[in-house]
C-alpha cells in the first residue's frame, strides 16, 4: 500500500496547519495538524508551506507558442497584426512542429505547477494539422497534465472559406470545447449570426462553448450580450466561458449595469488575460491609454465566476513568458485593483477553482476521497506566494511527484569586506 502522510501543512482556503494522509493516490484523510494517527505512512514535515489544488490554466494557444519572430515579429503589438502574423506561420506548420512546441511549454507548465489546461486551437486551416497535432499531445501527456481543446476559428466562420464547416469537422475529430471569435467577423451582423451557429454546433455535440468575445477596445463591440441571450435562451448556463471580453472595459456604466444581470441570468465564466491584453489593447490610444482588461472586480463582486488566464508564451501575439500563473496573477491584481489585503490574500482563486469551475473540473480540490492533485509552494499563505512569487517546490498528480524545484539561496553581505574581485 501506498501510504505518506504530509504533516503541518498550510492549505490555501483554510486557517491553521493540517496533516493530509495520501493512500494510493487519493487524499484518504484531512485533519488538524497532530490530531491524525499513521503509524505506518511515510512522514514529511512541510513546515507551514501552503499546500492547494494544482493551477489551472483557462486559456492559452499552444499551437502558436514558440513561433514569435517566425516569419517576422509583430512590431505593432496589435492584435491584428498578430493573426496576420500567424497566418503567414500556419504556412510552414507540421505535426511534429506544433508537438514538439506544444509539449515544451506543457513541460514549462507543469514546472509551473499547472494541472489542467485549456488550449485553443486554430480550426482556419483546410488541413486542421494543429488540432491533429494537439490532440495527439493531450494522449500523450495525459499521465502529467489534463488537457481540454477548443476548436478555435482564429480567422472566424462566416469570414474564413468553408469556416463552419471546418469548425463541424473539428468537433467530429474529438475537439472538446467549441469556440468562436465574433468581433472578427466581417460585420455585427455576421458576428451575431456566427454566435448562433456556434450554439447550433455544441447542441449538436452536447458540447460546452468558450468564446473569444470582445476582444477589442472598441465600446460598441456588443456580442457578450448575444452570448448571453443565446446562453439563456439554449438553457446552457454554466457551460459557457467568455474570454477576453476587454471592450467591457470602454462600456458606459448605465449599459453595463444592465449588461450584469444579462450575464448574471447566463450564469457565464469570464476570463481576463491580463499579460496578454494589457501588452495588445490600447494601441490605438494616444492618452490617457486604456487598461486593455475586462471588469474583472465588478464581475466578481456581482457573483459572476472570473479567473485568469496566460492566452500566448512566445508568440506572435506575446513576445515573452514562461508558463508561470503566479505572474498572471500578479499583474491581474494590479490592472484589476485588487490590491486589499483580503484581495491578495485570497487572490489564488482566479487561478485555481474560478478557473476549475470555468473548465467544468471533478473532484477538484484539497478533499477527502479527491484524488491526490496538489501542489505545494514556497510560502505560508496566499498573500506570501504572490508577493514574493513563490517557487512551486512540489507538483504532483494522483500521489506521484512529477515535477520538483529546489528553491533559490541568496546569501547579502552587509559586513565590510575587502579584497574582492567582482569578475
Amino acid at each position: 500500500m501506498n501510504l505518506k502522510m504530509l504533516a503541518n501543512a498550510s492549505i490555501f482556503g483554510r486557517e491553521g496547519l493540517w496533516d493530509l494522509l495520501i493512500e494510493n493516490g487519493t487524499f484518504s484523510q484531512i485533519k488538524k495538524a497532530g490530531t491524525m494517527t499513521a503509524e505506518h505512512a511515510e512522514k514529511i514535515d512541510l513546515q507551514g508551506k501552503l499546500v492547494c489544488a494544482p493551477f489551472v490554466e483557462p486559456h492559452i494557444h499552444l499551437d502558436t507558442t514558440l513561433t514569435a519572430g517566425q516569419p517576422r515579429w509583430n512590431e505593432s503589438g496589435t492584435l491584428f497584426e498578430g493573426i496576420q502574423r500567424w497566418s503567414e506561420r500556419k504556412e510552414s506548420l507540421t505535426k511534429q512542429d506544433v508537438k514538439d512546441r506544444a509539449k515544451k511549454a506543457l513541460s514549462w507548465q507543469i514546472a509551473n505547477g499547472i494541472g489542467h489546461v485549456r488550449t485553443h486551437v486554430d480550426t482556419t486551416d483546410p488541413t486542421l494539422i494543429a488540432l491533429e497535432a494537439m490532440l495527439e499531445v493531450k494522449e500523450e501527456m495525459k499521465d502529467f497534465i489534463d488537457l481540454q481543446i477548443v476548436a478555435f476559428p482564429q480567422e472566424g466562420i462566416l469570414s474564413y472559406p468553408n469556416g463552419l464547416e471546418l469548425l463541424d469537422e473539428a468537433m467530429k475529430m474529438g475537439a472538446d470545447i467549441v469556440g468562436g471569435i465574433p468581433h472578427f467577423e466581417f460585420t455585427r451582423d455576421d458576428g451575431a449570426e456566427s454566435i448562433r451557429q456556434l450554439f447550433k454546433i455544441a447542441m449538436k455535440y452536447d458540447k460546452s462553448i468558450d468564446i473569444h468575445c470582445d476582444e477589442i477596445d472598441d465600446e460598441q463591440s456588443r456580442h457578450l450580450e448575444v452570448v448571453a441571450r443565446e446562453t439563456i435562451h439554449n438553457d446552457y448556463q454554466g457551460r459557457v466561458t467568455a474570454s477576453h471580453t476587454t471592450a467591457m472595459g470602454s462600456y458606459n456604466d448605465a449599459y453595463t449595469y444592465k449588461l450584469m444581470r444579462v450575464l448574471g441570468l447566463a450564469k457565464m465564466n469570464f476570463v481576463a488575460n491580463p499579460l496578454v491584453n494589457i501588452h495588445l489593447q490600447g494601441r490605438f490610444d494616444t492618452y490617457p491609454k486604456r487598461r486593455g482588461l475586462t471588469r474583472v472586480k465588478e464581475l466578481d463582486q456581482n457573483g459572476l465566476n472570473v479567473c485568469f488566464g496566460h492566452d500566448d508564451i512566445m508568440d506572435p501575439w506575446y513576445p515573452i513568458g514562461n508558463g508561470n500563473m503566479l505572474q498572471v496573477l500578479h499583474m491581474g491584481l494590479h490592472a484589476s485593483q485588487l490590491m486589499g489585503y483580503s484581495d491578495i490574500k485570497n487572490s489564488l482563486r482566479f487561478v485555481t477553482e474560478n478557473s476549475a469551475k470555468a473548465l467544468e473540473l471533478k473532484q477538484y480540490g484539497i478533499q477527502e476521497n479527491n484524488p491526490a492533485n496538489f501542489i505545494v509552494l514556497n510560502a505560508t499563505d496566499g498573500y506570501h506566494a504572490l508577493r514574493l512569487q513563490a517557487e512551486v517546490l512540489y507538483s504532483v498528480k494522483n500521489g506521484r511527484i512529477i515535477s520538483q524545484t529546489k528553491p533559490k539561496q541568496t546569501e547579502v553581505r552587509l559586513e565590510q569586506t575587502k579584497n574582492i574581485d567582482f569578475m
